[in-house]
């Protein structure tokens, strides 16, 4: 999906590095979103992007759930497994 996106619009690499360096936050401070809209959810918003990653804290990991733009309808549930 990148692969195509990034042809149609080259800005589409900025946003994979943010979205990257936003999970790789997220692993070394998991609560530093926000609580999400969702139950059992978190969200954080991704630097210089529109975008938002909805996640999940685990015991021993952070699992990303959805990435969505800011824009977009918010789902009524996110699967968390």
């Amino acid at each position: 999906m990148f692969t195509y996106i990034e042809a149609e619009n080259p800005r589409a690499v900025h946003v994979d590095q943010q979205i990257v360096l936003a999970t790789h936050r997220l692993i070394e401070f998991p609560e530093s979103g926000r609580p999400g809209r969702i139950a059992g959810t978190r969200e954080f918003v991704v630097a210089r992007t529109p975008y938002i990653a909805a996640y999940a804290v685990m015991a021993d990991a952070v699992r990303i759930l959805r990435i969505l733009h800011g824009a977009q309808r918010w789902p009524d549930e996110i699967a968390t497994e």
